[in-house]
């Protein structure tokens, strides 16, 4: 769902044009993969895998990105940032950041995990690129220098009020997102788009002025317990843990909230469960096992 994916990797890409990311980089999200797979017909493409909770991994992107261009440019380089694209690093097993891929002929190809020097990325590149020739791969065999050029698909106009909320979040302006997203629901309140976006809009709010350390330091001295304070120390937790992508460990912590609760209390974390649901997706297997959870936990 476009509303979902697009919308934290929007966020992603803003952060790393605010830290000086070189221009050719290109922001890998499940649309601009499968281009990449195509552009790998023709020439190697590496996938860098970063997180904003591991600065070596971003560092890594940029250095390899401008050393690519040093060695001629052939190989193109996609940043996946793996908070924002979960699936797609879960699709290419990836468990750790920074962590390379290259794209050869459209398989991918595991390069290195952890960091490299200079030198070594230097290397890196060569080698790919020479395996690419034995390999056949059109644009190596011929050695064309510069970036291959790829068809840009053309994708259907958003609704007034989805576009809306993209270009509130493209000027940070997330309190105007979420205003689109609700008038989108209110105008059709079937519309599962707005409200995946809105879901994911409002956890972007939360924790945007959020002290990860401090989130968690303060759920672990609640000691697990159920006043309201100590029930929203477990929600900012879960925030976190969706964001980060450890999307179990989110529901999970949610559900234990749920078992030991009721009232208020209770309906808050069932609340920000049902909504951490319409972020992850419906169609994720982790969201239908947490949701036969939750009927367990309230029924």
């Amino acid at each position: 769902m476009r509303g979902v994916v697009d919308l934290a990797a929007l966020a992603a890409q803003a952060r790393r044009s605010e830290q000086g990311a070189p221009s050719g980089t290109i922001e890998v999200t499940e649309e601009s993969l499968q281009e990449l797979a195509q552009r790998s017909l023709q020439a190697p493409v590496f996938l860098v895998f970063v997180s904003a909770s591991s600065p070596a991994s971003e560092d890594l992107a940029t250095r390899l990105a401008r050393v690519s261009t040093e060695e001629g440019g052939l190989i193109a380089v996609g940043v996946c940032d793996v908070d924002a694209q979960p699936a797609i690093a879960q699709a290419l097993q990836v468990n750790a950041v920074p962590t390379v891929i290259a794209l050869l002929g459209g398989r991918p190809a595991p390069v290195f995990q952890g960091s490299a020097d200079d030198e070594q990325l230097r290397g890196v590149v060569r080698q790919i690129t020479q395996v690419a020739r034995e390999a056949g791969v059109a644009g190596a065999e011929a050695g064309v220098e510069g970036e291959v050029p790829a068809p840009e698909p053309e994708e259907p106009p958003l609704p007034p009020l989805h576009q809306a909320a993209y270009d509130a979040i493209e000027r940070d302006d997330l309190d105007g997102a979420i205003a689109a997203y609700e008038q989108a629901i209110k105008e059709n309140p079937r519309d599962s788009e707005a409200k995946a976006g809105l879901a994911q809009v409002r956890l972007m709010s939360r924790v945007s002025t959020a002290d990860p350390a401090a989130v968690r330091a303060a759920a672990a001295a609640s000691g697990g317990g159920t006043d309201r304070a100590s029930v929203d120390a477990q929600l900012a937790v879960a925030d976190l843990d969706v964001l980060g992508g450890a999307v179990e460990d989110a529901f999970a912590r949610l559900l234990d909230v749920v078992r030991a609760t009721s009232g208020d209390e209770r309906d808050a974390a069932r609340e920000r469960l049902v909504e951490l649901f319409d972020i992850v997706g419906g169609e994720d297997p982790r969201v239908g096992a947490a949701r036969r959870a939750l009927a367990a936990a309230l029924y």
